[in-house]
């Protein structure tokens, strides 16, 4: 990813139609990513994204609309509606039984222009409840995982080498099977003709394959000469506004789906000659636990 060199000239002039990146605390975020709101000239995706309780709120919304534009259709037919006394409350009504198919027998169409209007509204209910149908199984069918990733990276010496170190654990009692893990380095660089890049490595990981992901996994990088952290120090990790983005995806055993989850580290959450406090206890012979309390915690050499 190129970057211009003219970096002030964003910050002063806001452009239409540009993307929005924020650092802080090292880390890149696009602004607006992910966020249910920026959908909004993407019906379908807004109604995915959106909060239950905007989602229901939308619908009941449109369905009172629906209503009321249908209630003022039969109003246009004048007295229209058997046992309707012309109001706009009896033609409301009438049209919320057309619409949910309820059909209690007391509102009735009179005449050959109701209906008309009846089918109309038979066939848009049947639409509308289908949409709403598939709208709701696809929010309650969308796989999410409950994976929980260490709060550092820590590099500390492992067979005479430095190594970059993180953990990451399946919160469900369950097992995420033949689960993958990327490491992938970004970090800013100038190339040898003066071009500003974000470029990005692949780390590679000691274990990046777990058949049956259920206790805590650690995620091990020996930083070689053949590393893109080699030669690297905690000053140049800043000044190259470095990253460390770990990927996980595996199959959730429960559903029988891919499950996805991420987590990236800034510079500030990457810590030097520090070690991950021991989580895994032996009480004896037959017996351990692990002890999820002191997950993120860390201690010097």
């Amino acid at each position: 990813m190129k970057i211009s060199k003219t970096r002030s000239r964003f910050q002063q002039l806001p452009l239409k139609n540009s993307i929005h990146i924020k650092v802080q605390d090292g880390l890149f975020s696009v602004q607006g990513l992910d966020k249910w709101y920026s959908n909004w000239q993407e019906p379908y995706h807004l109604m995915l994204t959106l909060p239950w309780v905007g989602f229901i709120a939308i619908v009941s919304l449109l369905y009172i609309a629906l209503n009321i534009g249908f209630a003022g259709l039969y109003l246009l037919g004048g007295d229209c509606i058997v046992n309707g006394n012309g109001s706009f409350q009896d033609a409301f009504f009438f049209s919320v039984q057309t619409l949910a198919g309820i059909g209690y027998g007391v509102l009735s169409p009179k005449t050959t222009y109701a209906n008309y209007i009846v089918v109309i509204e038979a066939i848009t209910g049947l639409f509308a409840i289908a949409l709403l149908t598939g709208l709701s199984f696809a929010r309650f069918s969308r796989p999410t995982a409950k994976v929980m990733f260490s709060k550092f990276a820590i590099v500390m010496p492992q067979n005479n080498l430095p190594t970059l170190m993180l953990r990451t654990a399946n919160q469900r009692r369950n097992q995420i099977l033949e689960a993958q893990v990327r490491l992938s380095l970004s970090r800013d660089e100038v190339t040898t003709d003066g071009h500003h890049l974000r470029r990005f490595y692949e780390l590679q990981v000691l274990r990046s394959h777990n058949p049956a992901f259920s206790l805590p996994w650690t995620l091990m990088h020996p930083i070689n000469e053949q590393s893109p952290l080699y030669g690297f120090s905690a000053e140049s990790l800043a000044e190259s506004q470095s990253q460390i983005i770990v990927s996980l995806s595996g199959i959730d055993e429960t559903v029988y789906q891919n499950v996805h989850a991420r987590h990236t580290y800034g510079v500030n959450s990457i810590i030097l000659n520090h070690q991950l406090v021991d989580i895994i206890h032996i009480v004896d012979e037959r017996n351990r636990y692990v002890d999820l309390a002191s997950f993120h915690h860390v201690m010097p050499l």
